[in-house]
């Protein structure tokens, strides 16, 4: 059976994911929209950066925004000017560990379901004078629901997965920054199989639900389907 520790790992980690969605999307949506509507030459290498994510390694990811967010680190002194302390094996250091590590998840379905809408939608909210604005939410977002979907749904069972980054920026602290995958390490490394296997299953059982659930969106939409 799942422990008061287990209980409390499960809770921090949903509580930081659902956190870590919430920005993610607030900064990922502009972020898609652009991306998928500019010609600038820049986009490659925004295109680059965002995806960067998806093939370094997480614990070389977690070990640069450690020396960045430490005392002696870029954002390190910014925090400690602004009174805020250093941001390393705290909790909104895990939470800016996570965005990080889980935007290219949030970016790239809303940008392939923005660019799947085309031109014909916006041009014609145009020729009915309404603003980039009002297209955008009145056009645009009813369009992309199944995207968003998409987004919120790989965002944040990407972030509840997560283990690397997060154990070389937020730790092993109970309470704090000890989500489930390091409680799972943590069971394993010693040799608690029974309550490592606990665990294991709840994100199991977790990840094949909301996968079938995506999948099934995903076949009956015809602007989702094209993300397949």
């Amino acid at each position: 059976m799942l422990s008061a520790a287990d209980i409390a790992t499960l809770w921090l980690t949903f509580k930081v994911a659902s956190i870590a969605t919430i920005l993610m999307l607030l900064f990922g949506t502009p972020l898609a929209w652009w991306l998928a509507r500019t010609q600038s030459r820049w986009k490659g290498v925004c295109n680059a950066v965002v995806a960067l994510p998806l093939v370094l390694p997480p614990t070389v990811l977690g070990f640069y925004l450690l020396v960045l967010m430490g005392p002696n680190g870029v954002i390190g002194k910014l925090t400690s000017e602004l009174g805020l302390g250093t941001l390393p094996f705290t909790f909104p250091g895990l939470i800016v560990a996570s965005v990080l590590y889980s935007l290219p998840f949030v970016v790239q379905p809303l940008q392939a379901t923005f660019t799947n809408i085309g031109k014909q939608p916006l041009e014609a909210a145009s020729t009915l004078r309404a603003n980039p604005l009002d297209t955008f939410f009145s056009v645009v977002m009813p369009l992309a629901k199944p995207g968003f979907l998409t987004a919120i749904i790989l965002g944040f069972t990407h972030t509840v997965g997560e283990f690397g980054v997060v154990l070389m920026v937020g730790g092993n602290i109970p309470d704090k920054t000890r989500v489930v995958s390091v409680q799972i390490y943590n069971h394993v490394e010693a040799l608690e199989y029974n309550e490592a296997h606990w665990l294991a299953g709840c994100l199991l059982s977790f990840s094949f639900t909301v996968l079938l659930v995506l999948y099934s969106v995903l076949k009956t939409h015809p602007v989702a389907h094209q993300l397949k």
